[in-house]
C-alpha cells in the first residue's frame, strides 16, 4: 500500500474506534491494526526526511545567462514564513485540510 492509502486507512481506523457503537473487541482490533499501520508510517516518513536531507545536501550547480555569466539557483522554496498559518512556504497541496 501507498504512504496516502496507509494514512487514510489509519484515519479509517481512528474514526471507526471514536464511534460509540463499536464493541470494545473491535475497538481493541482496530487500535491495534492503527498501531501497526502508525509504526510502518513513521518508518516511511524516516525514509523520505533521509531523502530530502540528502537532497537539500548536494551541491548546486550554477545555471548560465545568456550573457554567459553564472546564475545564482534560488533555494527559498522552505524560507518564506506564511502570516496565515505560521508556517514554511512548504507546498500543501493533495494535503487534507481540516476546518
Amino acid at each position: 500500500m501507498t504512504f496516502e492509502e496507509n494514512l487514510a486507512k489509519l484515519e479509517q481506523l481512528s474514526n471507526d474506534i471514536k464511534r460509540t457503537d463499536i464493541s470494545l473487541e473491535d475497538a481493541l482490533k482496530d487500535f491495534e491494526e492503527g498501531i501497526k499501520l502508525a509504526k510502518t508510517l513513521e518508518v516511511d516518513l524516516q525514509k523520505i526526511e533521509g531523502k530530502i536531507q540528502i537532497l537539500m545536501n548536494q551541491p548546486v550547480s550554477a545555471k548560465e545567462s545568456p550573457s554567459g555569466r553564472a546564475v545564482e539557483p534560488e533555494l527559498d522554496l522552505f524560507t518564506a514564513v506564511n502570516a496565515e498559518t505560521g508556517s514554511s512556504g512548504a507546498p500543501n497541496q493533495g494535503l487534507r485540510q481540516d476546518s
